[in-house]
Order: C-alpha cells, then structure tokens, then sequence
C-alpha cells in the first residue's frame, strides 16, 4: 500500500475536491508536509485523522474488570517495561501483568475501549517538543492520570564500527544502503518519519524502509546479523548487542491510564514498584534511560509541590 499520498490522492480517498484538501491544510487541520514545494500526505496520519474526527464514539461492551488479579499493560515496545513487567509478576504472584506491543498509538486505542489498564506512550508533538498530552486529548474521551516512566534515547543503530559512515539520516540516501524500520503508529517511527522530512527525504525511496519489526530489539538483531545497515531504535539495544549508535534524540516515555482505575489494587502495586530498590537496579543494567522523573506525576500536576 501507498504510504505518501498526493494531493488529488488525498482529495479521491476523502470524496472531496482539491480545494477542500488544501483548505484543510490551511485551516491546520488536516496533517501534510510540504517537500521540494509539493504537499504529501502520510496514509497513517490521513486516517488517524478520520478516526479522531468521529463523534459519538460507542462506549465499550466489555469495559476490563477493575482488580481481578490481571493487569493489563499496552502501548509502545521498551526493553525495561519489559523486564518490570517481568519482575512486578515474580514479586507478586496472587497478580498476572501481561503486556500488548501494540504501539502507542495502538496503546491509547486500547485504552479508549477499556482493552488495558496502563498505556506506554511517547509521541512526540511537534508544535512543541511535549510529548503524549495532544495524542491523548485526541484519542481519549477523558484526560488520562499520565505517570513518568523514564526519560529515554532514540538512535539510529548501526553495525560496531559503523562501516558505513552514517552520520546522520541524511546519509541514508547513499546508494546500496538497507534499513529495517518500525510499524506505522509507533513513536520511533513517527520520530523517524520527522528526521526524513526534516532531511527533505522520501524514506519509500530508501531500501528495507517498508520492513517492519514489532521489537527494538528485533532491529538490531537484523543490523548485527548483517541484513541492514541501519535502523531507528533506542539506545538500551545498542548497548545489549554491541552495536554502535547516532543519537537523535531523548524522550519522555510515560505510563497513562485513566483516572478512574488510579487507584486499583494493581495499579498501584505496579506503580509503587518504580520507587523500589529492586527497579533501579534493574535499570542501572541498560543503558540510555535515565528515571530521574521515574514514578512522578505527569499529568495532572500538584500544584503544592510542583510535581
């Protein structure tokens, strides 16, 4: 499927002329990036679009059982969420967490229709460097209670040594170079997306830019077996698998989940562990994260404590 839409491909998928296209862009509405003085439109961010423009939303006809013993964890991949999740579930057997790499924006859909507790996120909002508070108010009916869970580093992994050279992701425009990429709907993804526009990049154009994996950990284990020069994820891999890296840049990676559930059994039990001395060290074995915000209220804030 097509990932970059043109104008009149926008115009025919929404049965709307031209005009009304770019009536849309000015009205700021409608997300498209101008590249060399042409207008092109991502199909994903077209049709998330269209879905968070939908009124009336029907409630969930299964909302999740509050505190039954299973906890439900969503969203974006990370390597340490992941090995929480597996030390929450060895510290208290009477619960089950178990965990669904759907993204973030597939976490905060899930979260929409009661299908978790907690949602990973770390979408990035251009306008302002934030991160997951436009993503949130777009995609939930409520404001979410939005927890810190680190503050991370997006890279683009290489192989050791870096044999080719990449600098940047301009670099990635030499001929012969391969990829290996993320699913549409997930930050680094996004992320990746807004360095190649920025780079004035068709990343379509780039060999493997259409081979997706669910996992960090899965790109640089393609990169270190020699099928693909390079691809974005998170520093914690580089250090894992001895890859070499190109830092793009550092995010907030937060948990959300509606304020309603705050205070299920579950919930706080899985919170209140990223204060326990048996997370830190668990942390301190990865590289690329730092919790100095790790446990701390995002959103809303405290207005007594500044937290």
């Amino acid at each position: 499927m097509k990932q970059l839409l043109s104008t009149k491909e926008v115009a025919e998928l929404l049965d709307v002329n031209e005009k009304m296209v770019y009536a849309l862009i000015t009205e700021k509405k409608l997300p498209a990036t101008k590249i060399t003085g042409k207008w092109l439109f991502s199909r994903h961010l077209v049709e998330q679009w269209l879905e968070n423009s939908t009124l009336n939303r029907p409630a969930p006809s299964f909302p999740l059982p509050s505190d039954n013993g299973l906890l439900v964890i969503t969203g974006s991949n990370d390597i340490l969420l992941e090995r929480t999740i597996s030390l929450f579930n060895r510290l208290y057997p009477e619960y089950v967490a178990v965990y669904g790499n759907l993204g973030s924006l597939g976490g905060l859909r899930a979260l929409r229709r009661s299908l978790c507790h907690i949602a990973a996120s770390h979408l990035l909002q251009e306008a302002n460097g934030d991160y997951n508070f436009r993503p949130a108010q777009e995609e939930l009916s409520e404001p979410p209670a939005v927890v810190n869970f680190c503050f991370r580093e997006q890279c683009l992994l290489v192989a050791a040594g870096n044999p080719k050279g990449i600098r940047s992701v301009a670099d990635l425009a030499a001929p012969g170079m391969r990829i290996v990429n993320r699913p549409e709907g997930t930050g680094t993804r996004l992320l990746f997306d807004l360095e190649l526009r920025k780079a004035g990049m068709d990343g379509t154009k780039i060999s493997g830019y259409d081979v997706e994996f669910q996992r960090h950990l899965d790109v640089g284990l393609e990169i270190l077996a020699g099928r693909a020069d390079c691809g974005p994820s998170i520093t914690a891999v580089a250090g894992l698998l001895s890859l070499d890296f190109i830092p793009l840049r550092k995010e907030r990676f937060d948990l959300l989940l509606p304020r309603s559930r705050y205070f299920d059994h579950g919930v706080q039990l899985f919170l209140g562990l990223l204060h326990d001395d048996s997370f830190r060290s668990l942390a301190q074995c990865f590289q690329g994260y730092d919790l100095s915000l790790c446990g701390k209220m995002v959103f809303p804030q405290d207005n007594r404590t500044g937290d």
